[in-house]
């Protein structure tokens, strides 16, 4: 219904991946601008200086290097959409600059005499804390209020774990046309896992597991074993980061030096010379921390 009507300011709110501009791809394509442009820009790459010849566009020899007449992100977007990503990102002295135009639509090109009217849906997409910025003076509460002529608050993933399947499925489809690959079957224990898992990358992680997942798929039926190297990459990461992370020298040492010797087939010479202590030195921290091969176990 939102898509449909003439609302022409939204404003979509949600963590890193959860599909910010997949929902304003999808506004776009359910409104009657569908067959204009739709252009997506990241806020956040924005210098201020390039502001207005970016946005506006500029005219022939207004600046040197400019050789012709070029259209600004809003005259490109002309009866469609601009879609403003990460606009928690842009600096505080160009949201003043970018309020003027969403007030009336008008633009006008650096060196340019005359405004010409636009026709422009804006969607707006962040995943900080808006209120919490406007609070602190970081971001323009009536430009906020410009942009939120309808808001649309999007969860992660691992809270709406049953779009996981109908996700899974779509991206299946996706990307498996585009590896020009016939997957007729997805096992069942695929769901299980991911329904299971927390997503900290939400959809956008869903999405390079499934791609990855298709690339090793070498059949018509997509099995567990195409996605558990993801996972097993992740356990292994996490494992190392909970190594780093810790303040616990104790726990810090005796991990460095399993994870030294699980690298070297257990052979103490090797691992004291990654270690880069001497192999007595090693033999006593095996035996202060009881550190012993599985099989000793």
């Amino acid at each position: 219904q939102m898509a449909h009507s003439e609302c022409n300011s939204v404003l979509v709110t949600g963590e890193s991946g959860t599909g910010k501009e997949v929902i304003a791809k999808a506004i776009h394509q359910m409104s009657t601008r569908k067959d204009k442009p739709f252009i997506a820009v990241n806020c956040s790459a924005i210098p201020e200086d390039l502001f207005e010849s970016s946005f506006f566009g500029y005219k022939k020899g207004t600046f040197t290097g400019a050789t012709e007449d070029r259209k600004g992100w809003f005259e490109e977007a002309d009866g469609g959409t601009l879609m403003l990503d990460e606009i928690g990102d842009l600096k505080y002295s160009m949201q003043c600059k970018l309020l003027r135009v969403l007030d009336d639509m008008k633009i006008r090109k650096l060196g340019g005499k005359s405004e010409k009217q636009v026709d422009v849906r804006i969607i707006a997409a962040t995943n900080q804390n808006i209120q919490m910025m406007i609070d602190k003076g970081e971001f323009r509460r009536d430009l906020y209020h410009r942009l939120t002529h309808f808001q649309i608050e999007l969860p992660p993933l691992r809270d709406r774990k049953e779009d996981i399947p109908v996700l899974l499925e779509f991206f299946v489809h996706i990307y498996a046309e585009k590896a020009k690959k016939h997957i007729h079957k997805i096992e069942t224990e695929i769901y299980a896992h991911l329904m299971d898992y927390e997503f900290p990358g939400n959809v956008r992680e869903l999405r390079n597991m499934v791609e990855r997942a298709i690339i090793m798929c070498c059949s018509s039926v997509l099995r567990w074993q195409h996605f558990e190297p993801f996972f097993k990459e992740r356990k292994d990461n996490r494992k190392q980061k909970t190594i780093i992370n810790s303040f616990d020298l104790y726990r810090v040492e005796q991990e460095v030096i399993k994870k030294a010797l699980e690298e070297n087939a257990w052979n103490k010479s090797k691992a004291a010379i990654a270690l880069n202590i001497t192999r007595q030195s090693l033999d006593r921290r095996i035996l202060k921390y009881q550190i012993y091969p599985p099989e000793q176990i």
